[in-house]
């Protein structure tokens, strides 16, 4: 008999990880087994396994050509150590929170073979050891038993191909329901879980038997389809290429679509509206129009509201307008253009309106004339704008307090709903929205629902900037419609046309080529360096950001330069800028791997997703303060705000030396540099690129070539997103 492939039984303890892949679990290791002087090579599928476990496990001797004599391990059950020495190295790997290597050291000096006894039975006694205290009792505690629960579902779900790391997050949203959850409709973790998408959710499927055909899968897909096209900022999708795109991506026949469509339309997850359809012109049900619920409910909401806001007279004294102007202008000393005064005058008078511009235009002084006019009748005012660094330079701006759109209305962590809305209304006279252009439509519907019908409402913001980064156009659609009054400001200022960022960046909204100089004239704000090659892009992008930026004009690298690129992928994208950059300008802080990314102190990061109980949203950028591998926690500091967050939540955030520049809106910038390509040819439009070049205050670094800022300059149809709120404002 072939003795390497006799089947056998080890015991042994794990001295260290080689390798671990967190998505599948494959892992190379260390082992320590009776009989052997030397340790052993482990192979396999192995789940949360931590240096000083000790193993029992099955398999059989390979020999590898390169590596030599390995165990490839094929099923195992992990034990309890029962030496000192590897009680120390268990408890000291971090798999516990509130245990790291010191304190485990501390542990197993004072309690020696009885460690892992004293926590099981009699935990308390803890405090015994220097540094341990009620706190970190209770935190040990706490992990503990969740360690020893997680384990049921951990074996469970190895065997369904899902990564520790999920396994904990599965095991802490459904607790002892995980299996049975898991078991019914592993398609509920892509809904329930952030991290578990669809694919990960359907290859569990796949493993626990669940046909490709059935319904429950095609319903799960049509859920995952929309959302997807609700992140590339559709609010609904037409019927007919909703069902070709999901029978493509699901591999399923044509009419198991319609009917799981149909199932999830009677459950109201979603809408399907023909309400604004042409049916002579479009022809049948093919033409509706599919919506998530959430999104229908929004979108219909806002028309609702609009409408009803407009309709409902203002209740302020009337005043002598032109009295009104006279004043402020001697109050702020300054005079107002045509335009300006325009503004101005609409917002006394109007209930709903909208001011629009480019950078340099006044948006700012009509802001603050507004303010004075109505504090001066008596009015209470409030602030906003969706995200904290507009609020922030809102408030500086106005010297008036400006809030984040999710502090006006009060999140509660508790019940996941915002305090203010219809039944408990913001109290404000006036509210003036900044940045309006970033509103989408789930946030827009939240924020009208808790304006009061007799309040005034004045949305600022550029019309010609990137669309928010959540689905809809709002609004643009609300001044497509022409139902609510707006005034576009489109004259440059005398001082502002000094700049060059605003000079290009008007030029480029109006189709034209930027100004375009070479060099580091240090009177100068605009630059531009040809370079084609992406691999010499990246180069002098790090260049720029180590050397020259900070030498020739006195910024920091990390606080005060923002790269943006169109793309994700590639060289010159989001991904590969941020490594090359971590690697530039903070090669040496304390580090942290986590599922293939590295972490370290100092690195600039930004949040990815909107997390209400922490009170940090999409697009917030901070600096890493400190990383703690005892209590497993990594302290971020957002505009002095520091945010804890476990190990296990770090996929909520990412490095942020480079961004893209969807998620630079919003914010301002001492220094841009951009690269653009013609690999980045798919995303170029104008909007980008003009969106790029205002978000920088004082420095702007083009690096590409000419014919890519041609092309993108040149295509002025951004991507379509379908949206119906135009039509609602018209029609409804």
């Amino acid at each position: 008999m072939d003795n390497k492939r006799t089947k056998l039984e080890i015991k042994g303890q794990i001295e260290r990880i080689t390798f671990n892949n967190e998505e599948n679990g494959y892992t190379i290791a260390r082992m320590r087994i009776q009989g052997r002087k030397d340790l052993i090579t482990v192979i396999g599928t192995m789940y949360s396994i931590s240096p000083g476990e000790v193993l029992k496990a099955y398999g059989y001797w390979d020999n590898h050509p390169k590596y030599g004599e390995q165990f490839r391990i094929t099923s195992y059950e992990t034990l309890l150590p029962a030496t000192s020495k590897g009680i120390e190295r268990y408890l000291g790997s971090g798999m516990i929170k509130g245990i790291g290597p010191v304190m485990a050291k501390r542990l197993v000096s004072r309690f020696k073979e009885e460690t892992l006894r004293i926590i099981e039975e009699d935990i308390e006694r803890l405090k015994e050891v220097e540094g341990i205290g009620e706190k970190r009792v209770e935190m040990i505690k706490k992990a503990w038993e969740e360690q020893k629960e997680i384990r049921d579902v951990m074996i469970f779900l190895q065997g369904n191909g899902v990564s520790p790391t999920y396994a904990v997050k599965i095991y802490r949203h459904y607790k002892n329901d995980s299996i049975r959850v898991v078991r019914e409709n592993p398609y509920r973790l892509a809904m329930d879980i952030f991290g578990i998408g669809f694919k990960t959710a359907d290859k569990i499927a796949e493993k626990m038997g669940i046909p490709k055909d059935s319904q429950i899968r095609s319903e799960a897909g049509i859920m995952h389809i929309l959302h997807e096209l609700s992140d590339d900022g559709h609010v609904y999708y037409p019927y007919g290429p909703l069902i070709e795109k999901c029978c493509e991506a699901l591999d399923v026949e044509g009419d198991k679509i319609p009917l799981a469509l149909d199932a999830i339309s009677r459950e109201g997850k979603v809408i399907i509206d023909d309400r604004f359809i042409d049916k002579e012109k479009d022809g049948d049900h093919k033409s509706k129009a599919v919506y998530l619920a959430k999104y229908h409910v929004s979108e219909t909401g806002i028309a609702q509201r609009l409408k009803k806001l407009l309709s409902t007279p203002k209740q302020m004294r009337l005043v002598n307008i032109d009295d009104a102007m006279t004043w402020v202008q001697r109050v702020l000393r300054i005079e107002f253009s045509p335009k300006q005064l325009e503004a101005v005058r609409d917002a006394i008078h109007s209930k709903v309106m909208i001011i629009t511009g480019g950078p340099g235009t006044g948006k700012t002084t009509i802001i603050k004339a507004i303010i004075s006019i109505y504090e001066k009748m008596g009015q209470r005012v409030l602030l906003a704008a969706p995200t904290g660094r507009a609020a922030k330079r809102m408030t500086e701006a106005t010297e008036h307090e400006a809030k984040t759109i999710h502090r006006l209305l009060e999140y509660s962590p508790s019940n996941g709903q915002f305090k203010k809305n219809e039944t408990n209304p913001l109290d404000g006279d006036l509210l003036i929205i900044d940045e309006a252009s970033m509103i989408d439509t789930i946030m827009m519907y939240h924020l009208l629902k808790a304006v009061k019908t007799k309040t005034t409402l004045i949305f600022v913001g550029d019309a010609d900037q990137l669309p928010s980064v959540g689905a809809g156009n709002t609004l643009k659609d609300i001044i497509d419609s022409g139902y609510i009054p707006t005034v576009r400001l489109n004259e440059i200022f005398r001082q502002s046309k000094e700049s060059m960022i605003i000079v290009n960046a008007h030029r480029v909204n109006k189709g034209e080529m930027p100004y375009l100089k070479r060099g580091f004239n240090k009177n100068e704000d605009f630059f531009f360096a040809e370079i084609e090659d992406p691999e010499e892009v990246v180069r002098y992008i790090v260049y720029l950001c180590r050397e020259a930026v900070p030498s020739r004009f006195g910024f920091n690298p990390v606080d005060d330069i923002q790269v943006l690129t169109p793309m994700h992928k590639g060289l010159a994208g989001v991904a590969n800028l941020n490594r090359e950059l971590q690697q530039a300008l903070n090669p040496d802080g304390m580090e942290l791997v986590r599922a293939g990314k590295v972490f370290r102190v100092g690195d600039k990061v930004m949040q990815i997703r909107n997390n209400y109980e922490k009170d940090v949203y999409n697009g917030d950028i901070g600096r890493i303060v400190s990383i703690d591998q005892e209590v497993q926690e990594v302290c971020v500091d957002y505009d002095s705000r520091i945010i804890k967050y476990e190990f296990l939540e770090l996929d909520e955030i990412i490095l942020a030396y480079a961004i893209s520049v969807h998620k630079s809106q919003g914010s301002e910038y001492p220094v841009i540099i951009m690269p653009v390509l013609t690999q980045h040819y798919m995303l170029l439009q104008r909007n980008l690129i003009y969106t790029g070049i205002t978000r920088g205050k004082r420095l702007v670094f083009i690096v590409g070539t000419k014919k890519a800022l041609s092309i993108a300059i040149r295509n002025n149809k951004p991507l379509n997103r379908f949206t119906m709120l135009r039509e609602r404002l018209l029609r409804d």
